[in-house]
């Protein structure tokens, strides 16, 4: 039995990323998109396309792994995990993540990752994320930085 048609879209979506080929990815994605996540939130069009091409492009360590995938007509869904440095501390990052999609005309119409960014801060921040990850200090401070970091990346573009 082969896949169902957004099955595949995604598992080429995954295969994009263990690339590093941001543009992939972004091209798999309608032209209104929506993507959030811990960090990223309510990106929209252009823009989530754009994050993954700045994280392709920093990710120079980065290695994907992905399972799971599931989709029919409307919804899908993937596991993946990724292994990093994280580029302002230095710090190794398991991060463990559950996405959900929805489809539009053969491509994904909005993504949403999950994962556990109080885990995610005590690896990437080390001593901070241990005592303060937990706190939406921490939370909006690093989703500001990460913001502003996709700014610079649009603007150098």
């Amino acid at each position: 039995m082969s896949a169902h048609p957004n099955a595949a879209l995604l598992t080429s979506f995954y295969e994009a990323f263990q690339r590093k080929d941001g543009a992939a990815m972004a091209a798999l994605y309608a032209d209104d998109v929506t993507f959030s996540d811990e960090v990223f939130v309510g990106l929209e069009g252009p823009r989530a396309g754009a994050m993954w091409r700045m994280l392709c492009k920093n990710g120079k360590d980065l290695e994907l792994t992905f399972s799971g995938v599931e989709a029919d007509d409307a919804k899908g869904k993937a596991h993946w995990e990724a292994r990093y440095t994280f580029s302002l501390t230095g710090r190794k990052v398991h991060n463990v993540i559950d996405a959900t999609f929805t489809f539009k005309d053969g491509r994904i119409a909005t993504h949403v990752d999950r994962f556990d960014f109080y885990r995610w801060a005590r690896q990437a921040l080390g001593v901070t994320g241990l005592l303060l990850g937990w706190t939406p200090l921490v939370k909006n401070k690093v989703r500001a930085q990460a913001s502003a970091s996709l700014d610079r990346f649009v603007a150098g573009r």
